[in-house]
């Protein structure tokens, strides 16, 4: 008798994190917090927290900061490969110049993490998991990650495993020309499709200033074969077509500390009811509860929330509309 798969498998980049405490030029900042982020590892950490399993597969260097970061994915319940690779752990810097303006630089060219590579990858865990999820940050890193994350993508489909995507395109890792074509393959292998509406314009080959209407948009992306299509748009909360019914849900309106990783939040808290059983409403909402509680604590996954922390912000029904 075949056992049944459960639980999320994720892999790419995790970084230490950098980040200025003063509101103010960087030249200026004399404090400074030191943690972990990843938009895979942030999904995975947020995945666990709401009740589901979750495992995490990568390349960190043999240092202090790769270090930490498999303390950190072990201590949240997180399943950890976290592979020792001779380069550096990759950094990023982030500091708010005013205001809530972010400012991110990332050290990563080089570093362990882009080093990944199809022979790193866990076939074992992805055949018995319910759901891969891969980000198109990995795909940027390097032509070895890119090829791990299409092997991963191949092993799941074979398997019948459900395949995430969130297209999470970084501007500062490629170019659009050549980021497009790359992205929409990884579209066309997934089930499951997240994307913010430039996203969503970069992978259907858009045309600038001639934007389409968000419900256009997320049909286009599910004609290219995904059946749950969720586009995240922000303060005007997301919009998603699931199994052919199309569902609008508003955001909820909190004091934003800190919008870095409110997009990995809203993916984690959708996964994990998806995992739970929960309907497409049900996913939704906790989404966009989790998407809010991340945004009202600095850090990449700090405030990303428990099971028990959910009723304080999650939508009643009437506010789904479909």
């Amino acid at each position: 008798m075949t056992a049944p798969r459960t639980g999320l498998v994720t892999l790419g980049e995790t970084m230490g994190l950098v980040s200025a405490v003063e509101t103010g030029p960087l030249d200026f900042a004399r404090n400074f917090t030191y943690g972990i982020g990843g938009a895979e590892s942030n999904v995975a950490i947020g995945v666990a927290r709401l009740g589901a399993p979750a495992s995490w597969l990568g390349r960190v260097g043999s240092d202090a900061t790769g270090d930490l970061i498999e303390r950190r994915l072990r201590a949240e319940q997180v399943r950890t490969e976290a592979i020792r690779d001779q380069g550096f752990t990759g950094l990023m810097l982030k500091h708010r110049r005013f205001g809530t303006a972010l400012h991110v630089d990332y050290h990563r060219a080089g570093s362990a993490g882009s080093r990944l590579s199809p022979a790193d990858i866990r076939a074992d865990w992805i055949e018995s998991a319910a759901v891969l999820h891969v980000t198109g940050i990995t795909t940027a890193l390097s032509e070895s990650a890119r090829e791990a994350v299409r092997h991963a993508v191949a092993l799941a489909r074979a398997a019948g495993v459900t395949v995430s995507v969130d297209v999470n395109h970084r501007s500062k890792l490629w170019p659009k020309e050549v980021a497009g074509p790359v992205l929409r393959d990884l579209v066309e292998q997934a089930d499951i499709v997240f994307a913010g509406v430039e996203e969503a314009e970069l992978v259907l080959g858009c045309a600038e200033g001639r934007p389409l209407p968000v419900p256009e948009l997320v049909r286009a992306l599910a004609d290219l074969g995904p059946r749950e299509a969720v586009l995240k748009d922000g303060a005007r909360g997301c919009t998603a077509l699931v199994d052919g019914v199309p569902y609008r849900v508003p955001a909820l309106k909190v004091a934003v500390v800190d919008p870095v990783g409110a997009g990995d939040a809203f993916v984690a808290g959708y996964l994990a009811e998806h995992l739970l059983g929960g309907t497409a409403e049900q996913r939704l909402r906790t989404a966009i509860a989790a998407g809010a509680f991340a945004v009202t604590v600095p850090g990449d996954c700090e405030g990303l929330p428990r099971r028990a922390e959910l009723d304080a912000l999650t939508l009643t029904e009437e506010d789904v509309s479909r």
